[in-house]
């Protein structure tokens, strides 16, 4: 039997806006556990990491506001997620802001570390979460997190676990941008990551986006890591998120990326960010989280 670990991060402290930190129990509440039980799934919860609150800190002026914080949140999540994947399970963290994800993948890419294997990275997403302290518009950290994978930014996130890149940029995807910031674009061009933004998957389609996606993500690595931000689905189908931007993925082509992911067979591990039950209505931005899992891991329209 195929096991999973269950890793909640209830990380606001990323974002400009409160909320995402109900995100991993409304995912939970949307019947996570039963519906991947259902796909023969072993599954351990392992819990939410501790994270503090912004109340108990106090809102300073800076361009990477709560840094210090959110590191110290990130190496306890990437030393769980690194656990999990010794232990050969699959991780499955739920968020939580974006910023999570510097914890995650630093996790996981020890993991591959001690046996000198790289893993690939697909960032389904409305933004390219590339900005630093320096470009950033906000100071809102959970729009730095990829850059930071990629050894770009603050050494607080880019040396989490001791080293840096995480991942490679050739073998880093990013799908669904739609919404970059001026300054923040100039770094996205010269990074050496592969891009497909809104108009190219008008232009082409998921499927071969997701087939290009899968081939960069997996060419010399021993797998996928999938970060999926709820807000790269257009808002008429996914309200509850942090940051909604118009004009994203449909309900199926959602799916269908998942789908293809779980047809490669070299998906390792999984997250999905940024569901704010504030902004949602009846839960319906965590029932899809859940359906596009289940998605991810194995779920057919046909046996």
């Amino acid at each position: 039997m195929r096991k999973v670990a269950i890793i909640g991060a209830p990380m606001d402290l990323g974002a400009g806006r409160r909320g995402v930190d109900m995100g991993p129990s409304a995912v939970r509440a949307a019947s996570l556990h039963a519906r991947l039980a259902t796909l023969g799934y072993e599954l351990e919860d392992l819990g939410n990491i501790d994270v503090v609150q912004p109340e108990s800190i106090g809102a300073k002026p800076s361009s990477a506001r709560f840094l210090p914080e959110i590191a110290a949140s990130c190496a306890r999540l990437a030393r769980l997620v690194e656990r999990a994947a010794s232990n050969g399970q699959f991780p499955l963290v739920l968020g939580g802001d974006h910023s999570i994800a510097a914890g995650t993948i630093a996790g996981l890419a020890r993991h591959y570390r001690k046996t000198k294997q790289q893993i690939g990275l697909i960032w389904i997403d409305a933004h390219a979460d590339m900005n630093t302290p320096a470009t950033s518009p906000s100071g809102n950290v959970h729009g730095m997190p990829l850059a930071a994978t990629l050894g770009m930014g603050p050494q607080e996130l880019t040396h989490l676990l001791g080293y840096a890149p995480k991942v490679r940029p050739g073998n880093t995807v990013l799908i669904g941008i739609r919404d970059v910031d001026e300054l923040e674009s100039a770094i996205v061009t010269s990074s050496g990551v592969h891009v497909f933004t809104m108009r190219e998957v008008d232009e082409l389609g998921m499927r071969t986006v997701m087939s290009r996606a899968i081939e960069y993500a997996g060419s010399g690595t021993l797998g996928i890591h999938l970060s999926f931000d709820m807000d790269s689905v257009d808002p008429d189908d996914a309200p509850g998120v942090g940051t909604p931007v118009r004009g994203g993925l449909t309900y199926r082509e959602a799916h269908l990326a998942m789908e293809m992911m779980s047809d490669s067979g070299l998906l390792r591990s999984l997250e999905v960010v940024e569901v704010n039950p504030i902004l949602d209505t009846a839960n319906r931005t965590a029932l899809l989280a859940v359906e596009l899992i289940a998605s991810a891991m194995g779920k057919r329209i046909l046996a």
